[in-house]
């Protein structure tokens, strides 16, 4: 929404705060997740690889966090140190819409893979 504005300030602070937040609030999330859900499982179930829908389920949650460590953490760093020169009032340059793309369409990516992750959960498929 703050690339949408077009303007640098709004920008520049966006970009503190998304990098701020997914580094105190996501990250550690996400490792709690996984630990939560596989310490839980392996309580209940001697082999949970051999179960596909929790395979399944693991490997959609892997691949979010191989698109999250692979690219969206080093775009978004890239895109932070860009924007700290915006508060000096220099224009926003074409690098940092190029990465601001990148960033969206692996970012709609990452967030599809658990959404999918919830069907496998759920509905025990197979």
């Amino acid at each position: 929404m703050a690339d949408k504005t077009k303007d640098p300030r709004v920008i520049a602070f966006a970009q503190r705060q998304v990098t701020l937040t997914d580094f105190v609030f996501t990250a550690p999330s996400a490792i709690l997740v996984v630990t939560a859900g596989d310490s839980m499982a392996y309580n209940f179930m001697a082999n949970t690889w051999d179960i596909q829908w929790i395979t399944w389920g693991r490997c959609l949650f892997i691949a979010s966090g191989i698109i999250w460590v692979t690219v969206l953490i080093p775009t978004q760093i890239k895109q932070a140190r860009i924007a700290r020169n915006f508060v000096q009032g220099t224009a926003i340059p074409d690098e940092y819409w190029k990465l601001s793309k990148r960033w969206n369409i692996f970012g709609a990516l990452a967030v599809l893979l658990p959404l999918m992750n919830i069907y496998w959960m759920v509905f025990k498929p197979l």
